[in-house]
């Protein structure tokens, strides 16, 4: 008789109103192994690890440890069980020390202090975890931070450990660190559950993949060993099309958005950036890369007119805009698609209608009023050549799936055809159709001679599409690369700020 496994989901169904999330989805993962859990948006990942962590108690199916049926009411249910999450966003307290954050909530009794950050450090160094116990957590990097919730799981002497897009905000050395960390975990016979888009870090961290596609499992426990990442993305989308192919690299022209000079203050009114010079010509793209909170997203809201700056300018063909609203830098030929599609982009109560004219309303009127049969037209007309899946036209977008509002708003935004693109995380979030169809818009709009600047936390995508390279750290850029001719590892110590001195744009 083979052993039970760590955990079975048998057979588990949860619907939601109109919407069924998993249908009969299966998942066994064994004791010692890192298993992959993959699909698209909407395929039911994020739902059946809500379902083992406690957070849904399943319609239909049940959840087994060890072989024993369990029933989950709460969260603390499944942490008594020895089952650990570790969030997208980390759930940490910044002004306490990282043995604080590791003992929160779990202390019976007074704990000296010592004794606790002796133990913290004893459980840190067995795992491969290195970390200082009595720092304060605000002063940690995104990597340290996630040590620190990985450990709050290993504290709880959790078997089970289910990290939700780990290295998202990671570093590639973070995240091969990570993979190190991972590693030592199944050794010591716990099991680890990894949700990632990365195929790439599947293959190199993972024992086994399951594969879920519509809230149906569609492949169980395959081994990573004898499969590729080409073979996960046809079982996870229906196709062998992976975003990596290199478009070809064309001679750019003219300096289309030049940066000079530029300071500016974050929301806490504190420096975000220094002296950033850099210049976009037409038909390239310019990538910046960074761990986040760098001043990404800082330099990309004063390039479009959203965040004012301290000193230095912004020009747009040769033009000054340093003090232009964005309507301005619009009218000259700037869009901008905002890492926050729903706070900044959109308007989640607004109709598909309305949001796809917000920029381009004026031209729609007849007098005074808005013609309503050019803005269905027109928004018709948009939906169809950006491929955005939608139902009535006048139906608010807050029913449109993250890939379908992200294509109505790159569709708005490039519409208008621009001579200039600011696309921050543009395909954050996304399944892998919904990063090809985004990638292959910015592409094409490079190859019409437009300039493109790409801000993205994605390295693997910034490596494919970028025909320059330029690393973001504490506000400055720090190096500069050719996406062709660079090591993933010299580019994350830049990241890291082991460049600081070394690279300029």
């Amino acid at each position: 008789m083979s052993q039970a496994a760590a955990v079975e989901l048998v057979d588990i169904w949860k619907r939601f109103p109109g919407v069924v999330a998993n249908a009969g989805a299966n998942l066994r993962v064994e004791r010692g192994t890192v298993h992959a859990v993959l699909g698209e948006n909407g395929a039911g990942k994020s739902t059946l690890m809500n379902v083992l962590s406690g957070v849904y108690r399943p319609d239909e199916g049940e959840v087994r440890l060890d072989g024993t049926p369990q029933r989950f009411h709460t969260p603390a249910d499944a942490l008594a069980a020895g089952i650990g999450m570790v969030h997208q966003e980390f759930r940490l307290v910044p002004s306490f020390t990282v043995a604080e954050n590791v003992v929160l909530g779990s202390a019976e009794r007074i704990l000296r202090r010592q004794d606790v950050e002796a133990r913290v450090d004893e459980v840190a160094r067995r795992f491969g975890l290195a970390t200082e116990p009595d720092r304060p957590v605000w002063q940690l990097s995104m990597g340290e931070r996630q040590r620190v919730e990985i450990l709050k799981s290993l504290w709880r002497d959790a078997r089970i450990l289910i990290l939700d897009e780990p290295t998202a905000v990671l570093t590639p050395n973070e995240a091969d660190e990570l993979g190190e960390v991972l590693r030592h975990m199944a050794d010591d016979g716990r099991s680890v559950i990894f949700i990632s888009h990365k195929l790439h870090e599947v293959t190199g961290f993972c024992d086994v993949a399951t594969v879920l596609r519509g809230g149906e499992t569609v492949a169980a426990s395959l081994p990573v060993a004898e499969t590729d990442a080409a073979t996960l993305a046809n079982l996870m989308v229906g196709s062998t099309s992976l975003a990596g192919e290199r478009p070809p690299y064309r001679t750019p022209g003219e300096v289309r958005l030049a940066v000079s000079g530029l300071c500016a203050l974050d929301d806490r009114g504190l420096p975000a950036l220094h002296d950033v010079d850099l210049e976009i010509r037409s038909g390239e793209i310019v990538g910046i890369a960074g761990v986040a909170g760098n001043g990404q997203r800082e330099l990309a809201q004063v390039a479009a007119g959203l965040r004012g700056s301290t000193a230095g300018s912004v020009h747009l063909d040769g033009k000054d805009v340093t003090s232009a609203p964005p309507r301005r830098r619009f009218g000259l030929g700037l869009c901008y698609i905002p890492e926050d599609r729903i706070g900044v982009g959109l308007a989640p109560r607004l109709s598909v209608v309305e949001n796809a004219v917000l920029r381009t309303y004026k031209g729609h009127r007849r007098g005074p009023f808005l013609v309503g049969s050019r803005l269905t037209a027109y928004c018709r007309d948009l939906v169809e050549r950006f491929g955005v899946r939608t139902g009535a036209l006048g139906d608010p977008i807050a029913g449109l799936s993250g890939g379908n509002l992200q294509r109505l708003l790159v569709g708005r935004e490039l519409s208008g055809r621009p001579d200039v693109v600011v696309a921050a995380q543009p395909t954050r979030g996304l399944d892998v159709q919904g990063v090809k169809a985004i990638q292959d818009l910015l592409v094409a709009e490079r190859d019409a001679g437009t300039a493109v600047l790409l801000i993205s936390e994605d390295l693997d995508e910034l490596l494919t599409l970028a025909d320059r390279l330029l690393v973001m750290h504490e506000g400055r850029i720090v190096a500069a690369f050719d996406p062709m001719d660079s090591e993933r590892s010299v580019i994350g110590e830049a990241m890291a700020g082991h460049l600081a001195d070394e690279g300029a744009a």
